[in-house]
């Protein structure tokens, strides 16, 4: 059997516009974008997720690779699935930045490691909110309902030269002020009560010059905050969760999805 060029492109075209946009998402949501994710695990998994969702995939008009318009049909599809990773994104460095904050209060701060999914240095508390998230994140199912929705997104916003609107960005940009308000809210108690134990060791040293503060204080301040870890762990995973959620709500907005 013989097949003519148009052929041949037709087929190529069917299979790599959904490529780039489920590659494209993988590469930069949480957990399977991290550096401990060999590359060739993530062409794997990009190859296998295409594969098996090509037949559940609408058709769509044939645009040739090569040309402009296939040119830009592909950064559409880059572009989306990109967005999608970078809301999760947001998710995870609100838990992060409310780690921080926990970290700083209590004296932790210079305790730090090397975070493996952006690679850079953050706090162990954070680092300890981030472990028990993911596990919470796969759990859930958080990433299969990811996929589901980058499936659906081939009937709602098929492929083509026309992809998310300026308002969809403005929305996202919008949104992502979450990071720093949701990641406060999930410190603030743990913030304010290690903050009224500094202000009374303040008032405790001015009434006795003498006592050695650093010495009493330290201790005192670490073993308080690592209660109130405990105490307000079910709050920040609830909270998170609540975030996550919402973020689910938003990448369903962008993509046209009924939710």
């Amino acid at each position: 059997m013989v097949y003519n060029e148009q052929q041949i492109m037709l087929w190529l075209s069917n299979f790599i516009w959904p490529l780039l946009r489920v590659s494209s998402m993988l590469v930069s949501i949480p957990v399977f974008s991290g550096r401990f994710v060999s590359n060739k695990i993530m062409v794997g998994t990009s190859l296998v997720i295409t594969v098996f969702s090509l037949p559940l995939l609408p058709a769509h008009a044939a645009v040739d690779v090569l040309s402009h318009a296939g040119i830009m049909t592909g950064l559409q599809q880059i572009v989306i699935g990109l967005t999608m990773g970078f809301v999760l994104q947001l998710v995870f460095s609100a838990v992060i930045f409310a780690g921080q904050g926990i970290a700083y209060s209590m004296g932790l701060g210079f305790a730090s490691m090397v975070d493996p999914i952006s690679g850079v240095s953050v706090p162990v508390i954070s680092q300890f909110y981030l472990v028990l998230s993911t596990l919470l994140f796969l759990t859930l199912g958080g990433h299969l309902v990811l996929i589901e929705m980058l499936i659906d997104s081939f009937r709602t916003l098929p492929v083509g030269v026309v992809g998310l609107e300026r308002s969809d960005f403005w929305s996202v940009i919008a949104w992502s002020s979450r990071l720093f308000s949701a990641g406060l809210l999930m410190a603030v108690p743990s913030i304010t009560s290690l903050l009224m134990v500094n202000i009374a060791f303040g008032v405790v040293t001015k009434a006795a010059p003498q006592l050695n503060i650093f010495a009493v204080g330290f201790p005192i301040t670490l073993l308080l905050g690592l209660l109130l870890m405990w105490v307000t762990l079910p709050a920040i995973l609830g909270s998170f969760t609540n975030l996550l959620a919402e973020s689910y709500g938003l990448i369903a907005d962008f993509l046209r999805i009924r939710h």
